[in-house]
């Protein structure tokens, strides 16, 4: 299997077997910013934060023995630091991991 991240609607091969739920966190980079628009920030941190993420529940996969994860929901906030003029986001992510079916 070349994709084991599934995100919301996308959806796992059938054959394989549900083995429960799991939760973890990541954050963007943090990056620089001007005092400029917030939205700005939000979509350049995003994509990179959804790239930690699905690394992280790749990791997960490896360590717990899971051939793919569904992610089904997400909490994502932003985070600033203004003395350092940071800007970041941290999301928890909830995803469900299947196994390889066992054979009959």
């Amino acid at each position: 299997m070349s994709q084991v991240v599934y995100w919301r609607r996308e959806l796992p091969p059938l054959r394989e077997q549900v083995e429960g739920e799991h939760e973890l966190e990541a954050e963007s980079p943090h990056l620089h910013y001007d005092f400029g628009d917030r939205q700005v920030m939000w979509s350049k941190c995003y994509p990179l934060l959804v790239e930690r993420a699905e690394e992280r529940i790749r990791q997960e996969l490896v360590r717990i023995g899971g051939s793919c994860a569904h992610v089904v929901h997400e909490q994502v906030t932003a985070k600033t630091d203004d003395a350092e003029s940071l800007f970041w986001l941290r999301g928890r992510f909830l995803f469900v991991m299947y196994v390889h079916a066992k054979a009959s």
